[in-house]
């Protein structure tokens, strides 16, 4: 296949990628759920699990060899892009300002299935091996522990808007536990694969030292001077978009170079860029969110070419359900007590414990992080796609479960006033 050949079909699949996706994503949003369960849907149902099953196996006549490194390059700059507005909308005042529930849920619903999981590859630890044969070791533990306990901050948000809890105190708690989720559980992974074998780069201590080096330089040095010249009236020449564009991919290669993943550059930009109040500016967000929209169903399509259910074996289940009960059970009991131990009512506590156990398009961007360093194989990443699915689409349910009653409540209070008010007559 020549170069014009290649260009032809890359064209042909991204305009196959992005139709299809929109077209999933508008039927997950009539079927009640976030757009991304549809887009990740379309990626799924393009690649092995189902078109690949058909008669003559269109998704290798659709995706060949030659145009995978071009649809993974761009699907990798739309991550970039994504963490470095998943960094970027983290409100620090917040965190800064985060009561009681916000710590002890955030607290909680990260370090309970993170210890889980943990133990559980412990315990289960031959289920593990039958799965992924070389499991074991510092780094792939930390990476289970994470990817149990993260939570997908970009999807809650979305979910928040779209069910009208933006700026209640359920939705403020559960927005501002998950970002710092978030936080922590890139830090730690980022600290989990820096300097192994996986990375490929220097020894652990010295990748480490050259991070924690560069993400200092990135807040004491380069965020001021970002912060000064957006300040100055000439600097709007320069255009705020092309500037954190381009802090996004340089922080991305500069991390990549430090034997990391791109995405913690792209995240550490995001955490960077100056902020108008300390809040996202919208110059900046909706760009950078359209941007990403449309080339981010390019991920979900990579990820779906690498997931086939149809390697899922009887061990393979097994685990599932073992790792499921480990992140749905470590999520929703200890943030429903947190929540209810400092003071929130019933409902509300259900609520956040519902929304912080959703996972998403965050816990894809782990796992294939995990997937191309080597830390998990095909068989666990299926594994693990299936629980990201799984959590995230139950979110919308139990939302719906948790309101289901409180309206006859409030009519059963208001016509109990009423009849108080007729008596008292």
């Amino acid at each position: 296949m020549d170069t014009e050949q290649v260009t032809a079909l890359v064209i042909a699949d991204v305009g196959l990628i992005v139709v299809v996706s929109w077209l999933m994503g508008a039927l997950a949003r009539r079927l009640g759920q976030p757009t991304v369960i549809g887009q990740i849907a379309a990626g799924i149902a393009l690649g092995p699990t189902l078109l690949g099953r058909l008669p003559g196996d269109p998704t290798k006549a659709l995706f060949p060899a030659e145009v995978l490194p071009f649809l993974t390059v761009l699907s990798q700059v739309a991550v970039v892009i994504f963490m470095f507005l998943a960094g970027y909308e983290i409100n620090y005042r917040q965190l800064r300002g985060g009561g009681r529930s916000v710590l002890a849920v955030a607290a909680l619903a990260l370090l309970v299935p993170a210890g889980l999981s943990m133990g559980a590859v412990t315990a289960f630890d031959g289920l593990v091996e039958a799965v992924q044969p070389d499991a074991g070791g510092r780094t792939f533990v930390l990476f289970m522990a994470v990817a149990c306990s993260v939570t997908a901050l970009p999807v809650l948000v979305a979910i928040v808007r779209e069910r009208g809890l933006a700026g209640t105190p359920t939705g403020t708690v559960a927005t501002t536990a998950a970002g710092i989720m978030d936080v922590v559980a890139w830090l730690v992974l980022a600290a989990a694969f820096a300097g192994t074998a996986h990375s490929g780069g220097p020894s652990w201590v010295r990748a480490l030292v050259l991070i924690v080096l560069f993400a200092a330089v990135m807040f004491l040095v380069v965020r001021p001077a970002l912060d000064w010249l957006l300040r100055r009236s000439e600097s709007r020449l320069l255009g705020q978009v092309p500037l954190a564009l381009g802090l996004a991919m340089g922080s991305a290669w500069v991390t990549s170079e430090l034997g990391l993943h791109p995405v913690f550059g792209g995240f550490l930009a995001g955490l960077v860029m100056p902020r108008r109040g300390e809040s996202p500016d919208p110059e900046v967000l909706q760009p950078m969110e359209q941007t990403a929209g449309l080339l981010l169903p390019l991920f979900f399509v990579t990820t779906g070419l690498k997931f086939d259910i149809g390697t899922l074996d009887g061990d393979g289940l097994v685990l599932l359900a073992v790792i499921l009960a480990v992140a749905v059970l470590g999520k929703l009991g200890p943030a429903y007590a947190a929540c209810r131990c400092t003071g929130l009512d019933p409902r509300g506590s259900a609520r956040v414990a519902a929304l912080v156990n959703t996972r998403g398009l965050t816990e894809l961007i782990v796992l294939n992080v995990a997937l191309e360093a080597g830390v998990i194989g095909p068989g666990l990443f299926t594994v693990l796609v299936l629980m990201a699915l799984v959590t995230t689409f139950m979110t919308g349910p139990l939302l719906t479960l948790i309101a289901r009653g409180e309206r006859p409540r409030k009519e059963i209070g208001r016509v109990d006033e009423r009849a108080g008010k007729i008596q008292a007559q």
